[in-house]
């Protein structure tokens, strides 16, 4: 129940939402007669839109998020385990057709394959429900091992959690399939805008990993305003992002993460 209500209320939340809201009380303020407090309404819709949807501005927000955690150094390293957090396949299609589908976060399974065929020794946990307003007929789970297997990882190296719907419950569901011993090694493949909530999470669990962000949305280098090449997509990704911040807040009151921001 927490999943659907925090889901249902960054719907009615999210900058989007609040954009298109400010847009309908301006309509109805035009149908009253009250033209200048509907001038005020829609000019600052329209002004939100292009700034939020046609520019960089998202970058501001995600570049902290994403540089929290740097990659770890893994030469010369004996690796115990990948852990996969899902996101990254269109699971609706990837049942409906029996087919691989991905979306825009597909480096978490590439990157995940490449690590795997480095370390052929390490076992490739994979955890992912789908979300709690998916109409998917099948885990992300089940879409992520058909890739895995197609890409040439031998199904006996594959563990699949196909219950969660949420980070902390990839982190609880997630703690007694890995039965963690001393000196394990066990990297957490996830994109790095979500890294620092993924590791709160996991940390809170007691499961002990190492992060390995991928997925960037930011060079790493100084970040200079822009224009996108769609408001739409552009609006998206503002939307996702800035998600995380109050996301963060939200685990770090209700006890599911080990620091407001968690950091190495």
């Amino acid at each position: 129940m927490f999943a659907f209500f925090t889901r249902i209320a960054w719907l009615l939340l999210q900058p989007s939402s609040l954009m298109i809201g400010a847009v309908v009380v301006g309509l109805l303020l035009v149908r009253r007669g009250r033209a200048k407090a509907a001038s005020r309404w829609l000019t600052t819709a329209i002004i939100a839109l292009l700034v939020c949807g046609g520019t960089s501005l998202s970058d501001i927000f995600v570049a902290p998020l994403e540089d929290r955690f740097p990659r770890p150094d893994l030469s010369n390293a004996r690796i115990t385990g990948l852990i996969v957090l899902g996101g990254s396949e269109d699971a609706t299609v990837a049942a409906a057709r029996q087919v691989i589908a991905v979306n825009d976060a597909a480096e978490r399974l590439i990157e995940a394959v490449a690590l795997a065929l480095r370390f052929p020794s390490a076992r490739l946990v994979f955890t992912g429900g789908g979300g709690v307003l998916s109409d998917a007929k099948e885990p992300e789970a089940q879409a992520a091992n058909r890739l895995f297997q197609a890409l040439g990882i031998a199904a006996g190296r594959i563990t699949l959690e196909s219950r969660s719907t949420t980070t902390w419950e990839n982190a609880v569901l997630v703690a007694p399939l890995v039965a963690q011993k001393p000196g394990d090694r066990w990297l957490l493949v996830t994109s790095g805008w979500q890294m620092p909530r993924a590791m709160g999470a996991f940390r809170k669990a007691g499961v002990t990993v190492e992060a390995y962000p991928v997925d960037y949305r930011t060079t790493g280098r100084r970040m200079e305003l822009r224009w996108n090449g769609s408001l739409t997509d552009g609006l998206h990704r503002f939307d996702y992002i800035v998600r995380e911040y109050p996301a963060l807040l939200l685990y770090w009151l209700t006890g599911r993460s080990s620091a407001l921001f968690p950091g190495p």
